[in-house]
């Protein structure tokens, strides 16, 4: 038995909740936070950025992407900054030098699934990043586009004409 030295109500925290990671897919997010943060071994640094899901089944659902911009590898350094160009590139902020110019964008990431291995449970990776303006415009420009097309029928009177003549086997 343990003391905890003060009266906890549990009344007025809201209880942790456990989430499995995203499944694979497309999900319309912000950046909700970023911070520079040293790399295990201390040789390097990556940029966090915590997104968040703003639409759909997974609302209010964060997901971590880390991009390594300053490590010995260069190859990580690559992949980190193509990665964080295809997130300004979403975002329309092609000159970046504060992470916090980047929040709360809305953009679409791409989350992939990733199985978990003996020291790490599952997980998500961000695999990309692209505008949400596209997404967003498409849908607003349809129906305008759908509606022409639906009305020539109900005015056209050739359909109406054919329907006056007995149809056959009913003469």
């Amino acid at each position: 038995m343990a003391s905890l030295n003060m009266n906890f109500d549990a009344n007025t925290v809201e209880p942790s909740s456990v989430f499995d990671p995203l499944p694979n897919g497309e999900y319309l997010v912000v950046v909700v936070a970023s911070d520079m943060k040293s790399t295990n071994n201390g040789s390097g640094q990556y940029l966090e950025l915590e997104l968040e899901v703003i639409d759909g089944n997974f609302k209010g659902r964060k997901v971590w992407d880390r991009l390594n911009l300053i490590n010995h590898n260069a190859k990580a350094v690559e992949i980190a900054q193509r990665q964080l160009s295809g997130l300004c590139h979403a975002t329309g902020v092609l000159r970046v030098s504060d992470s916090s110019q980047l929040h709360n964008i809305p953009v679409i990431a791409t989350v992939k699934y990733r199985e978990g291995n003996g020291q790490y449970g599952p997980s998500n990776d961000v695999r990309g990043y692209k505008s949400a303006g596209q997404q967003t415009q498409q849908p607003a420009q349809q129906p305008a586009m759908q509606q022409p097309m639906q009305q020539p029928p109900a005015q056209q009177p050739a359909p109406a004409s054919r329907g006056a003549n007995p149809p056959c086997g009913r003469k």
